[in-house]
């Protein structure tokens, strides 16, 4: 039975900004090995770091996103790939006068996902390329002469100052004209003090100036639709189980608790967090895309890619299994004994992280400038600790992200396009699909090959023992000074021992 998304796809040129990302990679993968016959993608790349856009492309093909595409011997696909100098962050894309015609010229659908997600970024910074980078491709689009449709990847968050969100675009937080005239008129010491007023409920500039950049598409009357995304995480199934190259959410977490050096988690575990798989927002994209010129006549739609209306993840789901994957798939690589805990705040877990992250840290990294080599640990779980409090909200926060008109649109497909093009994600069971990313952290993220299983669990039991003896030792000494230094009975010392493994267990 033939496609009838791919048929859409088949011979037309695409456009993408944010083809570098976790999202955009996959995107191109996706594109290529489920739509062969496409003409040409453009993707729009800034030369950084002293390389040229050239040489930015041909690092981009060896991504690991590209590995089943080598397996099945796909690799002269490549040469659909067309980089193009520009930055959504500079005027007219950055776009010099030849490329831009090529893209009026050629290009049928645009897939805009190049966004700054650095929730520290300032106001001005995340309006340049979040808001205007949206009214500066919506300008290009209205000047390409055979648009077919436009993508417009937003965020479930946009909206994240209401708890119950429908897929529609909701009044803009302020008159873009007005906000814009306001930025222009400030410094940015003053600007940066009244942040906070201007962003009124928004808890950051990114949710701010996303939410503006949807009335930027809604405004420019073009064959366009809005996607919707919450916390992206790694591939359920595509290109293949558990395939990640993001650190945040819980691959960040998975990523430093499997070397030990992340301890513990500020998780409200009853509570419904919003993830979703990396190939079903891709695989979204490319459906909402066919789909704006396959209802053409029925306006812009808005698609919620989320899952806690339809698979709803709480991490009391796999709180109980989640040593297990790691001890099942240690890595060679790992510092200590891995132990993730979870604890219901941040006063509780910034305590317990005294003990667990930086005391270790600060050893470790002294460990590490003596053999001449580079201390992160501190710094790191310095950051992390600044990071919290701006996460905050997202992390003891429940949203409901309604998505009928998403699952209707994966009804709407023939039998063979809900194959290829998978958007239902009721079928996925978080606890196998745990067991899958924390094997594609380790193989991605860590770099370790799944032949190195036998000594990385040999090294494991190892830590072990190492671990129950430094807890022997630790609560010993406790148990000794006390002893000592309040003149207590043994009797009485001995309660210390299980209060104290209650408060710092698995050290």
């Amino acid at each position: 039975m033939a496609s009838h998304v791919t048929d859409f796809y088949n011979g037309k040129n695409v456009f993408i900004t944010g083809g570098t990302g976790f999202v955009g990679v996959c995107l191109i993968e996706k594109l290529l090995r489920c739509c062969p016959d496409i003409k040409n993608i453009y993707l729009l790349m800034r030369p950084k770091k002293g390389k040229q856009i050239a040489e930015r492309l041909e690092e981009l093909t060896k991504n690991s996103v590209f590995n089943r595409l080598k397996e099945e011997k796909q690799t002269d696909l490549f040469k659909k790939l067309i980089a193009v100098a520009g930055d959504v962050g500079e005027e007219n894309l950055g776009l010099s006068s030849q490329d831009r015609t090529t893209l009026i010229n050629k290009a049928e659908v645009v897939f805009h996902s190049a966004a700054t997600l650095d929730f520290e970024a300032d106001l001005r910074s995340t309006t340049n390329i979040n808001l205007l980078g949206t009214r500066r491709i919506v300008q290009l689009c209205r000047e390409i002469k055979d648009l077919k449709a436009l993508v417009h990847v937003s965020s479930a968050y946009v909206n994240s100052v209401l708890h119950d969100v429908d897929e529609i675009v909701y009044p803009a937080p302020a008159d873009v004209n007005s906000f814009l005239k306001l930025i222009d008129s400030l410094d940015d010491a003053t600007l940066n003090s009244k942040t906070p007023e201007i962003l009124n409920d928004h808890p950051n500039p990114y949710t701010f100036t996303k939410h503006l950049a949807e009335h930027e598409v809604v405004n420019g009357g073009l064959p366009s639709t809005i996607v919707r995304p919450s916390m992206i995480i790694g591939a359920w199934k595509e290109p293949v189980p558990g395939w990640t190259i993001s650190k945040n959410g819980p691959q960040g977490f998975i990523l430093g608790a499997s070397k030990g050096i992340v301890r513990r988690l500020p998780v409200a575990k009853h509570l419904v967090y919003d993830y979703i798989p990396v190939d079903i927002v891709v695989n979204s994209l490319i459906v909402a895309g066919y789909n704006v010129d396959r209802d053409s006549d029925k306006g812009l739609k808005v698609y919620h890619c989320t899952s806690s209306t339809c698979k709803a993840f709480k991490w009391e789901l796999v709180e109980k299994d989640i040593n297990t994957y790691l001890h099942k798939y240690p890595l060679r690589s790992a510092v200590w004994y891995p132990y993730l805990k979870f604890l219901p705040s941040l006063f509780l877990f910034r305590i317990s992280a005294i003990f667990v992250h930086f005391i270790p840290a600060y050893i470790l990294d002294a460990i590490t400038r003596l053999c001449g080599g580079r201390p992160i640990l501190v710094r790191l779980h310095t950051n992390v600790n600044k990071s919290l409090g701006r996460l905050e909200k997202f992390i003891f926060q429940e949203w409901r992200f309604n998505n009928p008109r998403l699952l209707q649109l994966h009804e709407s497909l023939s039998p063979e396009d809900q194959k290829i093009f998978i958007l239902d994600i009721r079928s996925l069971v978080w606890n196998d699909y745990f067991t899958d990313l924390i094997q594609g952290v380790r193989a991605y993220l860590h770099n370790e090959s799944p032949k190195s299983l036998p000594k990385a669990r040999s090294k494991d039991k190892i830590l072990m023992i190492a671990h129950l003896g430094l807890q022997a030792s630790l609560l010993g000494l406790i148990w000794w000074l006390v002893k000592v230094l309040f003149a207590t009975t043994w009797t009485k010392t001995g309660l210390v021992v299980p209060i104290t493994y209650l408060l710092f267990d698995q050290l």
